[in-house]
């Protein structure tokens, strides 16, 4: 049933600030659902979607390339943005210096990849 829409009936917090939803139709567990973008609330600034991150150049303080944003993880502590090359950097604000959609770049301070 790839491509079918379907609704939210309910939606309910279930720890740690994720969401537990019901659908009006059954789904496969696992299924990736998608939300059209005009959809989705407006976002405060200094705030993004992880969508918005995903495919993003990370750049370490000084021009190093450190590679793509792949993914966001959830953390306890904080999220961890995941690069293409492996690379776990903490998404806090004394890591993640800059982010800028429109050149589709992160800036890092130095210090966060781990080699010292």
């Amino acid at each position: 049933m790839h491509g079918e829409p379907a609704s939210i009936v309910v939606s309910r917090r279930v720890g740690k600030g994720r969401r537990a939803i019901a659908l009006d139709r059954p789904v496969e567990r696992g299924a990736e659902l998608a939300v059209p973008r005009s959809d989705l609330a407006e976002l405060e600034d200094g705030t993004y979607y992880v969508s918005d991150l995903v495919g993003l150049v990370v750049r370490e303080e000084g021009g190093d390339a450190l590679g793509t944003v792949n993914d966001v993880l959830p953390a306890p502590a904080n999220d961890a943005l995941e690069l293409d090359t492996g690379l776990l950097l903490p998404l806090v604000g004394e890591c993640v210096l800059e982010i800028d959609l429109e050149s589709r770049t992160l800036l890092v301070a130095r210090g966060f990849r781990g080699d010292g």
